[in-house]
């Protein structure tokens, strides 16, 4: 079993998410299991203060260190942790060899930063690991949180109803995308499944289904490259 700790200063995000779909059928079937901390709950004024102007000025709020800091420091004496992972523009960018080495461990704090982002302090004395899901900004690290649970989840033996789908998904090859994939009826709307899918010969279905995965990837780095020049 995995668990994952995910301090929040916007719980009722990650609510809808944890609940439904396959992260909830994990936690069910006790693969893993997920903690969430309020940051409100870790604060000692009547307020419930989570957050500040930053020092030196500028626009936006910045977390307080002293919610993390009582949070993680309680987290820490009940069990140790594989990573203490801030979600984070500045991290590591996350892929799927990131989310295979992650889905080995055991423990892991998953810090959601909002508004200007969580003091310093708190990531120079805690955190092992950043992580970014992205070169763009989103409105708070729940969300990055979730996707990183997800991607880690179905990796999980007995998360999946199919044991080889989490093996043949895309990005598990270099490389490689996942093929097209085709169902019945055997012609829609003027529209037909592959011939070669239909041939039984399982040597060239492969063949075809390596080809097409490759070119796929080709052809995404193709148009990025260009945008890029």
């Amino acid at each position: 079993m995995i668990r994952f700790d995910i301090i929040s200063a916007n719980v009722n995000i990650l609510n809808s998410s944890l609940t439904h779909g396959l992260v909830s059928r994990t936690i069910a079937k006790g693969l893993i299991e997920i903690k969430v901390h309020d940051l409100r709950n870790f604060t000692n004024d009547k307020h419930r203060q989570i957050d500040d102007l930053p020092y030196g000025g500028g626009s936006g709020m910045v977390l307080k260190p002293e919610p993390f800091f009582r949070c993680i420091e309680l987290l820490k004496s009940e069990r140790i942790y594989d990573d203490i992972i801030h979600l984070s523009p500045q991290g590591e960018l996350f892929n799927q060899k990131t989310a295979n080495s992650l889905s080995l461990g055991v423990n892991y704090i998953l810090l959601c930063g909002h508004y200007k982002g969580i003091d310093q302090r708190v990531i120079d004395t805690f955190v092992t690991k950043e992580i970014s899901i992205g070169e763009f900004v989103l409105s708070c690290g729940d969300i990055a949180a979730l996707v990183v649970i997800d991607a880690i989840a179905r990796l999980i033996p007995g998360a999946l109803g199919d044991s080889e789908s989490a093996i043949t998904d895309s990005f598990q090859e270099d490389n490689k995308f996942d093929h097209p994939q085709y169902t019945r009826p055997e012609t829609y709307n003027g529209l037909s499944v592959p011939e070669v899918l239909l041939s039984g010969n399982h040597k060239l279905i492969e063949e075809w289904r390596t080809s097409q995965g490759t070119e796929k990837f080709k052809k995404i780095n193709s148009i990025t490259d260009n945008k890029e020049k």
